[in-house]
């Protein structure tokens, strides 16, 4: 994984485009969390400190299908960034076509439209791709949380541009995913949550054969328990996934891996704040026909014992609700659990970055993954087409 990165190019004098990945929560006009947008600010302040003319920013937001939606306009992330970096932001109202190469000869710093208003994008359209890369002289891909999929500014692009490097959070992605896989430190362990396996089934597979400890929570336990014979009640099973977590515990009982699934668990009749809630033993047939919202407090302290001595850490996914405070102990408790590990700590996913800044731990993670899908994918073993086709250092 060792790319030319920014560092390495050419910027001065020059323009440059910079894939950024501005895909924020946006609601009218309010951007619920920038940390994607401070995540691309090294990068940006990189290119101007180098005397680079005009930075050209780019970005998707949201699911356009390829055509303009007023909802889902960058403008605001282009005030918000101005705000961030302290200097005027030109904001072009296409991300091709006139109006774009206008505001790519103006000095300064530009971000483009969102650039899935076109079809061409995700298309990964040669054509779309040329009109984007006329109007620089250097590329920086510094969008990782978009690197696994081919679309026109990723991937077509990179071939027609003179130079082109990974931006400087991309570096620090890369560096760090890299590591965990190739060279941890041990013990080395994964705690993986959310709503399926099957979201995780190329994950844990690759992690199999390189981890000391692999941990597993959330509403995909439930298939695990299922095919235990374990009580489930109305809990999310993938019924298709049954017989692949089978294939999972014996592949960890044929390597010896402590595979931890939750010896108990907080049940309810439904998903809904302030509901009667019951603590049980996950064996436990009083289930009924209730559903198993967060992880106990056996399962807890068993999972905060199996991070204790850890020295690294990757974890992907909530352990329960953790938006609704009565099924939110679980996945807290394990953030928490998390920040006391020494070693090295890295989180990926929209909710377990969203657990780590409601337990207030943020400062005490070594790496937070500003792509979901993407880290899972790399960590799965698969090629991310955005990386693979950037140039080698």
């Amino acid at each position: 994984m060792a790319k030319t990165s920014i560092a390495e190019l050419d910027v001065f004098h020059r323009r440059v485009f910079v894939r950024v990945d501005f895909n924020v929560p946006l609601r009218d006009g309010d951007i619920g969390d920038d940390t994607r947008i401070r995540a691309s600010l090294p990068t940006i302040q990189h290119a101007l400190a180098h005397q680079a003319t005009t930075v050209v920013l780019a970005s998707h937001l949201g699911r356009p299908k390829g055509t303009p939606n007023a909802d889902l306009s960058l403008k605001p992330v282009a005030d918000r960034l101005a705000a961030l970096l302290g200097r005027p932001v030109t904001f072009a109202a296409d991300c091709v076509g006139p109006l774009a190469v206008e505001v790519a000869r103006t000095p300064g710093v530009a971000l483009l439209e969102n650039l899935r208003f076109h079809a061409g994008e995700e298309q990964d359209d040669p054509a779309f791709a040329a009109q984007l890369a006329a109007l620089a002289d250097v590329y920086v891909n510094d969008a990782f949380g978009a690197a696994h999929r081919a679309h026109a500014s990723v991937h077509a692009i990179v071939p027609l541009m003179r130079e082109a490097g990974a931006g400087l959070l991309m570096k620090r992605e890369l560096r760090y995913l890299s590591k965990v896989l190739d060279e941890p430190k041990r013990p080395f362990v994964s705690v993986l949550g959310g709503a399926k396996v099957s979201d995780k089934i190329e994950v844990i597979d690759n992690l199999i054969p390189r981890v000391d400890r692999l941990i597993i929570g959330g509403a995909m336990a439930y298939t695990f328990f299922k095919a235990l014979g374990h009580p489930v009640g109305r809990s999310l099973v993938e019924s298709d996934k049954v017989d692949v977590a089978r294939e999972i515990m014996a592949k960890a009982r044929a390597r010896q891996l402590p595979l931890l699934l939750p010896v108990d668990h907080v049940v309810a009749d439904r998903l809904e704040a302030g509901i009667p809630t019951e603590t049980l033993a996950v064996e436990d047939p009083r289930i009924g026909d209730r559903m198993g919202l967060d992880i106990g407090p056996r399962t807890i302290a068993a999972y905060g014992e199996a991070l204790a001595d850890a020295s690294t850490v990757v974890w992907n996914g909530p352990m329960g609700v953790f938006e609704i405070d009565a099924f939110a102990k679980g996945t807290l408790a394990v953030a928490l659990a998390v920040a006391d590990v020494t070693g090295v700590t890295i989180i990926g996913g929209g909710d377990s970055i969203a657990a780590v800044k409601k337990a207030g731990i943020t400062d005490r993670i070594t790496h937070i993954s500003t792509g979901g899908g993407a880290s899972l994918e790399f960590l799965g073993g698969r090629t991310l087409p955005g990386v693979a086709v950037l140039p080698e250092a």
